[in-house]
């Protein structure tokens, strides 16, 4: 089917909006309409959305605003804890592998077991790119004192310009025993801590070109712990792993090892008190879900 729809002006897009029962001046939504991308905009207008694509009555510009607000700074705050995360999670992998293979183990494919096929040429060949890419003063510095005899970076250098994706190729390729050390800082298995690393990658990815978070189905479902084991993780209180409660869920527990005393806890806390309106379901919390033992515990704990 040929795609045949032209672009319509901001004040025609805000008048298509009212004429389908977004309740609002059409100045206004121009305003807004000038900020916000209509067809990212459109996203916060789908709940409201009846089937012959009119809206609900009672559907103002201001609750779907207040939708789109939420989410942005939402994702703001997810994107804080998940920097956190990763510079700890980067931090004991560069120590482990380079304590156990070498400066330059990495560029060793014996080292990386688990990246088989052509998977350790792709990675060594990002690593090559991201290093010529790279303005970072210490990299120019290293090739002028050592490139007579390295080619390559010494590991902890190449990682601080490792995009995360390559930094997760990484941690999926060494060897069993330095994936078990790294988990066991964190006192979950090694692969719960990879599944949670390569969700985390995902959500950061949607936060860093400001995609839409807050109701989104997760569609790379990060492991919850065994029962057994990690019994706060189903009662009295069952963490689901399809949407961003469990990804917020997953920082919190990881914050009480990476930096206890953030504070970032409260500020989901306030955040969500201060957006009482906001549907909860959509993004996975329970009624009850501060009755979590990962959410109600101290940071002293």
């Amino acid at each position: 089917m040929w795609y045949s729809k032209k672009p319509l002006t901001f004040e025609q897009q805000a008048e298509l909006l009212v004429a389908r029962g977004l309740e609002t001046d059409v100045e206004s939504l121009v305003a807004r309409l000038r900020t916000v991308n209509y067809y990212r905009l459109s996203g916060y207008l789908h709940p409201f959305r009846n089937p012959d694509d009119t809206f609900r009555s009672g559907t103002t510009l201001q609750t779907v605003w207040r939708r789109y607000v939420f989410d942005r700074r939402l994702r703001l705050l997810v994107l804080d804890a998940i920097e956190r995360v990763e510079v700890a999670v980067r931090t004991q992998l560069i120590y482990e592998l380079s304590h156990e293979t070498g400066a330059f183990g990495y560029t060793d494919a014996a080292n990386l077991p688990k990246l088989t096929g052509d998977r350790f040429a792709h990675f060594l060949k990002r690593v090559e790119d991201e290093t010529q890419r790279s303005h970072e003063q210490f990299v120019k510095h290293f090739h002028q004192k050592y490139g007579d005899q390295h080619e390559h970076l010494p590991l902890w250098m190449a990682a601080e310009i490792m995009p995360f994706g390559v930094l997760l190729t990484l941690f999926t390729g060494v060897k069993p025993q330095i994936k078990r050390r790294i988990a066991s800082q964190y006192r979950i298995a090694d692969t719960v801590l990879h599944s949670w690393m390569g969700s985390i990658n995902v959500v950061r990815n949607i936060c860093a070109h400001h995609g839409r978070l807050w109701n989104r189905e997760l569609g790379f479902k990060p492991l919850i712990p065994h029962p057994r084991k990690h019994p706060e993780w189903h009662t009295p209180v069952p963490v689901a792993s399809n949407r961003v409660f469990a990804i917020l869920t997953i920082l919190r527990y990881m914050l009480w090892f990476v930096a206890p005393q953030s504070g970032w806890p409260a500020r989901v806390h306030m955040l969500l008190a201060e957006y009482p309106d906001i549907p909860r379901a959509p993004m996975g919390f329970p009624a009850d879900w501060e009755t979590c033992p990962i959410w109600s515990r101290n940071e002293e704990a």
